[in-house]
């Protein structure tokens, strides 16, 4: 089976817990966020990212669910996930 990628690693942002970056903007709360873990096979909600406030986006951290989902729809990694799943987002 092949592995699928979280966000952070998708997008290199280096928010995961241990990531080069974690001392300047701190560990992702999608990499944290315990009511999602295992939703859409990412360990917390590292492929369910949309749903989380305070996620890395084109290198500005995101607001909230409300305020992201539309951006969240042109992200790569949301497009990437929604194909592997066999979802259609409209």
């Amino acid at each position: 089976m092949k592995k699928l990628l979280n966000c952070w690693e998708f997008m290199n942002c280096g928010r995961q817990p241990g990531g080069a970056k974690v001392a300047v903007n701190g560990v992702c709360p999608a990499a944290t966020a315990k009511p999602y873990h295992g939703v859409n096979h990412g360990k917390n909600a590292g492929r369910f990212c949309w749903k989380v406030a305070g996620t890395m986006c084109t290198q500005a951290i995101s607001s909230s669910f409300a305020g992201n989902f539309l951006t969240c729809l042109e992200c790569p990694f949301f497009k990437k996930v929604a194909q592997e799943e066999g979802k259609a987002f409209r």
